[in-house]
């Protein structure tokens, strides 16, 4: 991805896109307040409820920031309108995102992980008698084009996939509704509550991330110059943001909700209050490291343990060095929130 050569054009025109009416949630300005323009990795969704109810409860603007959320979608590239620096801040959708900016040298880092669970799953018909991934070698498997670089890796690793089990997945659930065999990628929080719907049965649901991969996700971005320049905007941001996932998850999400139907009217109460569900239940931004080091906690290790997984696949040379993609400067610390 060679996001340091994409044209600023290219860029201003996604931002347009991305701002047109029923696509922004803002907060009214106040004197004095920092402004930051940050962009999601697709529509709103429970996903990033964190940050929309940091945004209606007031989170941000209490810590001086005067922030608006720029809705992703399939025009928005969100490392380009960093890299263009049409917005202040954005969402990491996982780890190679981050590490291929990296790759890249480009002045960007990644300054909390939402996710500690990447909620990344493979999909199966629960007639096929699959009991987990080491059975899935020779099936069919629905995959977007950016994940041929990212988890696919990871499978190759360690359970010997091929690449000539890729069948091209356009996140559309038809393709896998049509054929028993096929087993399909999507979201914890998503694609099985929207197949089970259309089917009228329980898919077979593997997580990856209960298999060991040991990826973030939803990542938050800030360019090097901001993080010199304004460091205490970039922590206010972490830990508003922090806040507004306990808030979401723990307390009355209705604020946050709201804003995100008023976003993405595509979005349903339903899809919102199963995805609630599936983050609390599977641990996917308050487990792992946020258990004791606070919400957006990342560490050395898995992020060394995530790249060596990808260099030793080749995507990534292995005299990269791994620490242009984060800093630890405004997480782990859990008394923050």
């Amino acid at each position: 991805m060679k996001v340091l050569r994409l044209v600023a054009v290219a860029a201003l025109l996604a931002l347009a896109a991305a701002c047109s009416p029923g696509k922004k949630a803002e907060a009214p300005a106040a004197p004095g307040a920092t402004k930051i323009r940050f962009a999601t990795d697709w529509r709103a969704q429970a996903e990033q409820g964190g940050f929309y109810q940091a945004l209606a409860t007031g989170e941000y603007k209490k810590r001086g920031l005067e922030v608006t959320i720029i809705q992703g979608g399939p025009a928005v590239n969100v490392p380009q309108l960093l890299a263009a620096g049409a917005v202040e801040m954005g969402m990491g959708s996982n780890s190679f995102t981050v590490l291929n900016l990296a790759a890249e040298k480009a002045p960007v880092k990644a300054v909390m992980a939402s996710m500690q669970k990447d909620p990344q799953v493979l999909i199966a018909h629960a007639d096929q008698g699959l009991k987990g991934f080491a059975d899935m070698k020779g099936r069919p498997i629905l995959i977007s084009d950016s994940a041929v670089t990212t988890f696919w890796t990871w499978l190759k690793a360690k359970y010997g996939f091929t690449d000539d089990q890729v069948r091209k997945y356009t996140h559309s659930n038809a393709t896998f509704l049509a054929d028993r065999r096929a087993i399909q990628e999507g979201y914890v929080t998503s694609e099985p509550y929207t197949i089970e719907k259309a089917a009228k049965e329980k898919p077979a649901v593997f997580l990856l991330a209960d298999a060991g991969y040991p990826g973030y996700a939803a990542m938050v971005l800030a360019p090097d110059s901001l993080i010199a320049n304004n460091p205490k905007a970039v922590q206010a941001f972490v830990d508003a943001t922090a806040a507004g996932w306990t808030s979401y998850l723990h307390g009355d999400p209705r604020p946050g909700d709201a804003l995100i139907l008023k976003d993405n009217p595509e979005m349903t109460q339903d899809v919102l209050d199963q995805a609630r569900d599936k983050m609390r239940a599977y641990g996917v931004v308050d487990g792992g490291e946020a258990k004791t080091a606070g919400i957006g906690a990342m560490s050395d290790a898995r992020w060394k343990e995530v790249f060596d997984v990808a260099a030793g696949q080749g995507v990534y040379p292995k005299t990269m060095d791994v620490g242009r993609a984060y800093t630890l400067q405004f997480v782990n610390k859990s008394t923050a929130n």
